[in-house]
């Protein structure tokens, strides 16, 4: 299904590629991406020879009905691991060791740093678990991968993708055997994670931001709620003082009704 996927993706999209030579023929690495759209998962394993393996939610493989084995059967074709985000530690214990799994087995591991997509088109502060703790408890090269305009292709709520083309940048592997047997050392992981986010930002030409895409997407969404509510009670202030406003209209339509009585006796007197 890989095959017939990527076929179909590069025929429509003919997404433009830098880099390849950075991906090794053989033996494990960790692609590490910015995450811009839902199709990220799916460009970058298009364009390349090797199976490409990325952590998905659970649900996307347990959703009932004919759509739900539709879309279960489509991840798995093309090499996504589904995992339980039911619990935010559990979660990224699981993704981790799905992670190394796929390492050990001498495969590609596709992975997201900031966690989710970007809301905005920028690029967000790493997490510092998954990519580095991987990286550190196998020792495994990780790849700076930067996807470009896929954001534009596939929006955040949007089901039809735009037919354009989406480029891929590749980065030179990232040695970080240095700090093997760390991986539970916070201010390592840190260093780690900042890195790889560096050589990404440098391929994406994305602005960087420092703090986690999640704080962001709760910033956005409180503000809009915010403005909702604001246009709410503007709203509702406007439909109280209706009223008033007529009866003020009335009332001065009277007066003038009886000023101008009180001209025409005035006048003729």
């Amino acid at each position: 299904m890989k095959f017939s996927i990527g076929g179909t993706l590069k025929l429509a999209f003919r997404p433009w590629v830098e880099g390849l030579e950075n991906i090794p023929a053989e033996g494990p690495a960790i692609l590490a991406s910015n995450h811009l759209s839902f199709s990220d998962s799916f460009f970058l394993p298009a364009v390349l020879d090797r199976k490409v393996t990325f952590i998905a939610k659970a649900e996307y493989f347990t959703s009932p009905g004919i759509k739900g084995k539709l879309t279960a059967a489509f991840f798995k074709g093309v090499g996504q691991l589904p995992v339980d985000r039911s619990g935010a530690r559990g979660a990224g214990e699981a993704a981790i060791k799905s992670g190394i799994e796929v390492i050990e087995r001498g495969e590609l591991f596709g992975i997201y740093p900031e966690g989710t997509r970007s809301p905005d088109g920028r690029l967000y502060r790493g997490k510092p678990g998954g990519l580095a703790r991987v990286a550190l408890a196998t020792g495994a090269p990780v790849i700076p991968v930067a996807m470009i305009d896929t954001e534009k292709i596939q929006p955040p709520g949007k089901v039809v993708p735009k037919l354009m083309r989406p480029g891929i940048r590749i980065g030179r592997p990232l040695d970080f055997s240095r700090y093997h047997g760390m991986e539970h050392d916070r201010f390592i992981l840190r260093s780690v994670t900042d890195e790889v986010m560096y050589e990404i930002m440098k391929l994406s030409g994305q602005e960087y931001v420092d703090v986690y895409a999640t704080a962001a997407k709760r910033q956005i969404a409180d503000a809009e709620k915010a403005a909702k509510e604001a246009e709410k009670a503007a709203k509702a202030v406007k439909e109280a003082a209706a009223p008033h406003d007529a009866n003020d209209t009335k009332a001065a339509g009277t007066k003038d009704a009886q000023d101008a009585g009180t001209t025409e006796r005035d006048g003729a007197h």
